[in-house]
């Protein structure tokens, strides 16, 4: 039988204010409820600027416990809407421990669960091994009320065995908060070249897990903190497929956007009758896969 859940995605503008960006997410789930959405995705570590553009310490005054104020702001706002929040923090976990973290917010308000982002880069503009422990809470799903859900974090999306072994631990939706863009000097043909492999990749983890997708992505331009750099134009297009990699619903690049989209949570298992990857996985051969490269 179907199960349809709708879902919306929260993409927006940074400013130097976490209160105003907490706002705007907030302001952004409550026009989700209104138009029916049951569960509600942030993009990535939406209440800041990006600070990972540069490494200072400063920045980590930015993260909060978790449980803190926007775990209970979220909470709270997942009560009074009865809606499922996932949402991406900046966490402070001890002294000199720190996380990029998913939360997920239940119905009334509880924390149902967190994923801790297990892939962490460390390229020009995205210095995330300065701020970020790599995760420690392994590949999975948490389970609510509108399903069991595959939390990652962006540079998660880049890795086939993340999305993978989501499947197998029974996620039903995989789900991304993200942080990405261009820097303004490269040519437009590059950009297209970036955002289309952006998309593509996501759609293939649909594609070959069989489940539906949905991932948010910050927009609009935002200037390196020191002005050292470029600065980093987060290029939005926020979207959400279908277990056929097909596309549901799709944000503009350039302005922000409250998203909606109906997802079938059944059809996995209509099509993994016809399409049955997972049966047919080789387990027995793929040692390789432990080592970083075969040489």
């Amino acid at each position: 039988m179907s199960r349809t859940l709708r879902l919306a995605l929260v993409q927006h503008a940074c400013t130097a204010s976490p209160a105003d960006n907490l706002e705007q997410t907030l302001d952004g789930a409550r026009q989700a409820a209104a138009g029916g959405a049951e569960l509600v995705l942030t993009q990535e570590l939406f209440s800041s600027r990006y600070f990972c553009q540069s490494e200072d310490p400063a920045s980590f005054d930015l993260a909060q416990s978790i449980p803190g104020s926007h775990t209970r702001a979220l909470g709270a706002v997942a009560a009074e809407l009865g809606v499922v929040v996932v949402a991406s923090l900046f966490e402070r976990r001890g002294a000199g421990v720190y996380h990029n973290t998913a939360v997920v917010l239940e119905r009334d308000g509880h924390l149902a669960g967190r994923y801790r982002k297990m892939h962490v880069p460390d390229d020009p503009g995205y210095h995330e091994k300065y701020y970020f422990t790599p995760g420690d809470l392994g590949f999975r799903p948490i389970d609510t009320s509108v399903g069991r859900l595959g939390v990652l974090v962006c540079w998660d999306q880049w890795y086939p065995e993340a999305a993978r072994l989501m499947a197998l631990t029974g996620a039903e939706l995989l789900l991304y908060p993200t942080a990405i863009g261009w820097e303004r000097r490269d040519a437009s043909e590059e950009q297209a070249r970036q955002r289309d492999a952006w998309r593509t990749v996501q759609r293939a983890h649909a594609i070959a897990n069989v489940l539906p997708l949905a991932t948010c992505n910050r927009t609009g331009f935002e200037p390196h903190p020191s002005a050292a750099g470029e600065g980093i134009d987060f290029w939005g297009g926020s979207f959400v497929c279908g277990p056929q990699g097909e596309i549901l619903a799709e944000a503009p690049n350039r302005e922000p956007a409250v998203l909606l989209a109906d997802v079938d949570l059944s059809r996995a298992e209509e099509l993994r009758r016809i399409w049955p990857f997972l049966r047919d996985r080789r387990i027995d051969a793929y040692e390789g896969l432990l080592e970083h490269y075969l040489d």
